[in-house]
C-alpha cells in the first residue's frame, strides 16, 4: 500500500467549498460519471456559495471599475469576504488565478490530503489585490492560458483531487497506474475485438503472462513520454535499466541541427573596442565535449589569425591522433565535430554544405537584452539549422551582434553579476535549448 493510501484509508469524505458568482455552472458536470457516483456515495461533498448572496446593496453588486481606469470590473472584498466567512470549516482556500503555481499531479496529491478545500472562482478582471491582505490563501493557475473565470479550472481541480481518495476509483491501484503519477505518460489501452479491419491488439498482451505485459507496459510508457513529452523526463527519477532502455530508442534528437561557433574575432576587449582574441585550450576541450554529450551537429572555432589556426588543429590532432587520444579515448570522440575556420561565413557554407540550408544565426551576450527565447531556438531546431555564436574577450562585437537571426537574453539578466566563462555559458546555454529532450 502506498504511503498516500496509509494517510487517507480511513478518510470518509473529501469536502469542497465553491465560491462562485455562476453557482449553476457545477450541479451538471459534478453530477456525472465516476465523480457524480463519489458524491452519491458521501465520499465527496460539495457546498456552492455565492458572493451575490452576501451583497449589501439591494442590485446585489459584486464587483466595480479599476481603480486607475482600464477596461472590464474588478470582484469586490466585502462580498467575498462576507461569503467566506459564512463557512464553518472553509479549509485550505485556493484562489482560481493565472498568476498562481500551476496545478499539476504533485499538487493534486497534495491537495488531497486535506478534509476540506475552498476553491474561490474569479472572474472579470479578477479579484481585488487586498484579498490576500484579509484571507490567508493560495493561488491556483490551471495552465498558460485565459478562462472567462474560474470556475472551469475548479471543476479541474475538484476532479483530479477527488479521484486520488480511497475507494473513489474501485480500485486503490488505478490512480498510481495513471498518467503523471509516475512521472511518465500512461501506457496504451486495448479492448475487444482483439483486430478490428487489420489492426491488432499487440501480442503480448493476449499472452496471459502477467510479468511479460507489465515490462511491456513499462516500456510503452517510457517510450511515449520521450516521444510525447520529454520534458517529464527531465523531473523523472528513471532507474538505470529504464534509462538504458530509452537509450537505445530511435528519436528525433534536435541537437543534431545545432551548431557552435566559437568566435575570436570581432570581438570586444576591456576598453570596448574591436580586436581579436588567442584561442584557449580549455575552450575547445570542454565545448567540444558539450556538443558530444548533447549531440550537437558540430563546433567550429573561429579565428582569422593563421598561427591561431595553426595551433587549434595541433591540438586537436594531439588530442585525435596523438599520444593523448591513446590516454584518453573519450576526447577523441568529442573533438571529432570540432573544424576550425577562418571567419563566420566559412563556417555558414560548411553549415549549408552538411544541411542543405543556410542555419539560422542566434548570439549570445552577457551585456545585451536579448528578444529571442530558448524555447524559440528549442522549436526552430525542429525544422532548421541554427549556428549559435559564442565571444570570446569582452563579448562579441555590434557587427555579429547586429548580423544575427535572434538575440539570446543574458543568463543571468537579474543578477548583478553575471560574468561567466564561455565554456561555463556554452554548458548552461545548450541544456537550455536542449535539455533531456536530446
Amino acid at each position: 500500500m502506498t504511503e498516500f493510501n496509509r494517510k487517507t484509508r480511513y478518510r470518509k469524505t473529501m469536502k469542497f467549498n465553491l465560491l462562485t458568482l455562476f453557482p449553476e455552472f457545477f450541479p451538471g458536470p459534478l453530477s456525472c460519471g465516476l465523480m457524480g457516483k463519489a458524491i452519491a456515495r458521501g465520499l465527496v461533498e460539495y457546498s456552492l456559495v455565492n458572493p451575490r448572496d452576501f451583497a449589501p446593496d439591494r442590485h446585489r453588486s459584486v464587483d466595480d471599475r479599476p481603480f486607475g481606469g482600464g477596461p472590464g470590473m474588478v470582484m469586490s472584498l466585502d462580498p467575498l469576504l462576507r461569503a467566506l466567512a459564512s463557512l464553518d470549516h472553509p479549509g485550505r482556500i485556493l484562489v482560481l488565478s493565472p498568476d498562481g503555481r500551476v496545478f499539476d499531479q504533485t499538487l493534486a496529491l497534495e491537495f488531497a490530503q486535506e478534509s476540506d478545500l475552498t476553491l474561490v472562482c474569479g472572474r472579470y478582471e479578477g479579484i481585488d489585490a487586498r484579498f490576500q491582505e484579509f484571507v490567508s490563501c493560495e493561488a491556483v493557475s490551471m495552465g498558460n492560458y485565459v478562462l472567462n473565470g474560474g470556475e472551469s479550472g475548479a471543476l479541474c481541480l475538484m476532479e483530479a483531487v477527488s479521484r486520488l481518495q480511497p475507494s473513489f476509483m474501485g480500485s486503490e491501484d488505478s490512480a498510481q497506474d495513471e498518467s503523471f503519477s509516475s512521472g511518465l505518460l500512461e501506457y496504451p489501452h486495448y479492448t475487444r475485438p482483439a483486430e478490428y479491419e487489420g489492426a491488432r491488439v499487440p501480442e503480448v498482451l493476449l499472452s496471459g503472462n502477467h510479468q511479460e505485459i507489465a515490462a511491456w507496459r513499462k516500456e510503452q510508457a517510457l517510450r511515449k513520454t520521450l516521444l510525447q513529452r520529454p520534458d517529464l523526463l527531465e523531473e523523472s527519477c528513471i532507474a538505470p535499466d529504464d534509462l538504458l532502455f530509452l537509450r537505445q530508442l530511435s528519436r528525433f534528437k534536435p541537437g543534431k541541427n545545432l551548431y557552435l561557433g566559437l568566435v575570436h574575432f570581432p570581438v570586444l576587449n576591456k576598453k570596448n573596442e574591436i580586436t581579436a582574441v588567442s584561442l584557449t585550450n580549455f575552450d575547445i576541450h570542454d565545448i567540444a565535449r558539450v556538443c558530444c554529450s548533447y549531440g550537437l551537429g558540430g563546433f567550429f572555432v573561429i579565428t582569422p589569425l593563421e598561427d591561431q589556426q595553426e595551433l587549434a588543429r595541433s591540438l586537436i590532432r594531439y588530442w585525435k591522433k596523438g599520444q593523448g587520444g591513446r590516454n584518453n579515448p573519450d576526447r577523441v570522440q568529442a573533438l571529432d565535430c570540432v573544424d576550425v575556420v577562418a571567419d563566420l561565413e566559412e563556417a555558414v557554407q560548411a553549415i549549408r554544405k552538411n544541411c542543405g540550408v543556410l542555419p539560422r544565426q542566434i548570439a549570445s551576450s552577457a551585456k545585451t537584452r536579448g528578444r529571442t527565447s530558448y524555447q524559440e531556438v528549442r522549436h526552430a531546431l525542429q525544422d532548421e539549422a541554427v549556428l549559435l555564436l559564442l565571444g570570446t574577450g569582452h563579448g562579441l562585437a555590434d557587427q555579429i551582434l547586429d548580423g544575427a537571426d535572434g538575440l539570446l537574453p543574458p543568463l543571468r539578466a537579474m543578477s548583478s553579476y553575471n560574468h561567466l566563462s564561455v565554456r561555463t555559458a556554452a554548458a548552461v546555454i545548450v541544456d537550455r535549448i536542449i535539455g533531456e529532450s536530446s
